[in-house]
């Protein structure tokens, strides 16, 4: 019996030595490592200002209340994600509207959004007005599910078209990109995720990506309680005395140490990366040569997957079955049979509009988004990390292949 998890963190040395600098220091809480972390992301990903939070969950809700979302707004964002990016826009009172997604890429239905706006708000001296309820559209929240952008250009047409806002849930895309431009390049602000199962880690972490400057200023002072100057700037000169608290902020920082994990994951980053692409490539292969039932990611052209997850869709058609929740009984007892020889599998991710909070407040029904729900019953994340051998990839894909056919 193997042990094979869903993912692994990559850790050398160097995250011990950077720790031992940031403990030797007698700086723990957030402060120069932090800065140096976020000035490595900024780099990497080619835009200004980097701000980093205590998870890419609060990165996302510091970001919307920085931008202004209230109560009075609407946020449309795709079904088929991590619930986190709806309760960020719950957080501030606005509410989300949840969107179609494609079955191939997963990511947001940008034709179904256009056709979300058409029908349902009216354009009053340049700002859509939902027609039932009132509300104000600030903007749509595009997830980069897995690694993989979503259609950002296009996107980004759409929004200017409608005079609306992009978001980018960047939450597994570090270093995703369109065409060589990088997630949160295309002129959006975006968040990072720096969770175990992400690509690198800092334990739990995020990271604002943003060009805009006032913006940037506005998010370093709310992520720590509103304070008029920096921890830093403060004991640099009279730090005896405490800041001015003008707004009502939150306690949304990355301490130094995880920080100190984080300088050293981006260093290697490159190599990290590469090895990912590697892997799914080879998955790739074998799916293609020995199972014609599961359906490999989908990368369009000019799109550089970062595969921080191997998500593949079980086609429940070419089983024999024309309904997606027989074809969900077969995923799931896949998954269970896998688990217990030690083999760890995951679903991509949930239908948020499926989900208990979701179907009570806002009445959602499954097939309500069919394609997101498909997603959600019929998906399956295989296990993927830098360690992996080839050898570990060929058992798990055999041994999928001997279930199902038991099953």
């Amino acid at each position: 019996m193997k042990n094979i998890p869903i993912m692994t963190p990559f850790f050398t040395k160097e995250e011990i030595e950077q720790i031992q600098e940031v403990l030797q220091s007698g700086w723990v809480a957030q402060g120069p490592k932090v800065a140096e972390f976020e000035k490595a992301i900024a780099d990497y990903e080619k835009v200004q200002y980097a701000v980093a939070t205590t998870s890419c969950t609060t990165a996302l809700h510091l970001l919307l209340v920085c931008m202004g979302l209230c109560d009075k707004h609407e946020v449309i964002v795709p079904s088929f994600t991590f619930v986190a990016t709806a309760n960020a826009v719950e957080y501030t009172g606005a509410t989300p509207v949840l969107a179609e997604v494609y079955t191939d890429t997963y990511n947001i239905n940008v034709e179904w959004v256009q056709e979300l706006i058409d029908n349902n708000y009216d354009n009053k001296d340049g700002i859509l007005i939902n027609k039932k309820n009132g509300k104000i559209l600030f903007g749509i929240i595009a997830v980069n599910l897995f690694g993989l952008c979503a259609d950002i250009p296009k996107l980004n047409d759409l929004a200017n078209h409608h005079g609306i806002k992009i978001i980018e849930d960047s939450a597994c895309a570090l270093g995703a990109s369109i065409n060589g431009v990088h997630e949160g390049g295309f002129g959006n602000p975006s968040c990072l995720s720096f969770h175990p199962r992400k690509s690198i880690t800092t334990g739990e972490g995020g990271m604002i990506l943003t060009d805009d400057a006032e913006l940037a200023a506005s998010l370093r002072q709310m992520r720590s309680h509103g304070a008029s100057i920096s921890e830093v700037n403060r004991h640099s000169s009279k730090g005896y005395l405490l800041p001015e608290f003008n707004e009502l902020g939150f306690n949304y920082r990355m301490t130094d140490i995880q920080a100190a994990v984080g300088v050293a994951q981006i260093r290697k980053y490159d190599y990290i990366l590469t090895e990912r692409q590697n892997k799914a490539k080879f998955y790739d292969s074998l799916i293609k040569d020995r199972i014609s039932y599961l359906k490999p990611p989908h990368v369009p052209q000019g799109y550089l997957h970062t595969y921080q997850s191997y998500v593949c869709m079980i086609d429940y058609k070419a089983l024999g079955l024309n309904d997606v929740e027989k074809g969900n009984e077969i995923r799931n007892k896949l998954m269970n049979a896998l688990e217990e020889i030690g083999v760890a599998t995951r679903q991509g991710t949930h239908a948020v509009h499926s989900l208990g909070y979701y179907r009570e407040k806002y009445g959602y029904k499954p097939f309500d988004l069919a394609g997101a729900y498909e997603c959600d019953r019929m998906s399956l994340t295989l296990p993927l990390y830098v360690q992996m051998t080839n050898d570990d990839q060929i058992y798990v894909i055999e041994t999928i292949d001997r279930i199902i056919k038991n099953i």
